[in-house]
């Protein structure tokens, strides 16, 4: 499925469907497609939203979780949104917990899927590999429970990421800023209804993250998916959708 990805001044966006915001932020090889499922289903209930975050665009001080962080801040601003329902998957889900931790009166639900902001097997200093597509192929396998998933499209988009040298510097400054900014002790203080939804077999952020998230945030669910890795949405969409779409019609109007 092809998008129109909208521009509008520094902010680039896709934006289909009407009804409350439910705003997609995406982890560090996230693109569009990660959640082409979610966006197909929920463009009929409610005003999709995904932000592109600028991943190689901030300067490299403003290249971490906290930058990416007011980027969302300022856009949510620009376009005037509220009550926003608000999905992050891996780091995009760190970026929503410190959203969301500054500004609670904006979001109406939080849903995690595999995200940072507890414990996650970060890429470390030799991650990315500069020009080894064999490692770059095996390490985006691992996101996945089936590694098939890992396609031959997918692993060229990051291994064409990881061949520009600006990039692999801002990748692992992203990777190690997640690792800093943990939030563990600050995630009581979340009062909106949470959804987090947890790849059984995630090696990224392994199932007890979501159940220490679980235990951390007051008003969370958690539902763990079968034979599933990192990316729920995009590996088992359907079930996914299911979940999704209980949690948001059980909240109030």
């Amino acid at each position: 499925m092809e998008y129109e990805i909208k521009k509008d001044g520094k902010f680039e966006y896709l934006e289909v469907g009407e009804g409350e915001p439910l705003m997609l932020l995406h982890g560090l090889f996230g693109a569009l497609s990660n959640f082409s499922d979610l966006i197909e289903k929920f463009k009929h209930t409610h005003k999709v939203v995904v932000p592109l975050l600028p991943l190689f665009d901030l300067d490299i001080l403003h290249t971490s979780v906290t930058g990416l962080a007011k980027h969302v801040t300022q856009f949510i601003e620009h376009k005037g949104y509220d009550k926003v329902h608000l999905l992050g998957n891996s780091l995009g889900g760190h970026v929503g917990l410190v959203y969301v931790l500054s500004h609670p009166e904006k979001v109406k639900s939080l849903i995690l899927t595999g995200s940072s902001g507890l414990f996650e097997n970060a890429m470390g200093d030799t991650y990315p590999k500069r020009g080894d597509y064999e490692y770059i192929k095996n390490k985006t396998a691992l996101t996945f429970y089936d590694p098939a998933m890992a396609t031959p499209a997918l692993v060229d988009e990051v291994f064409e990421i990881t061949r520009n040298r600006l990039k692999v510097i801002k990748i692992i400054a992203l990777a190690k800023s997640a690792i800093r900014n943990n939030l563990g002790d600050e995630l009581k203080q979340i009062k909106v209804p949470t959804c987090l939804i947890w790849g059984q077999n995630d090696t990224v952020t392994p199932p007890f993250v979501a159940e220490e998230f679980k235990k951390l945030i007051p008003h969370s669910e958690l539902h763990f998916i079968e034979k599933c890795g990192h990316a729920p949405m995009m590996e088992v969409p359907g079930a996914f959708n299911e979940i999704l779409f209980a949690f948001l019609t059980s909240l109030p109007k």
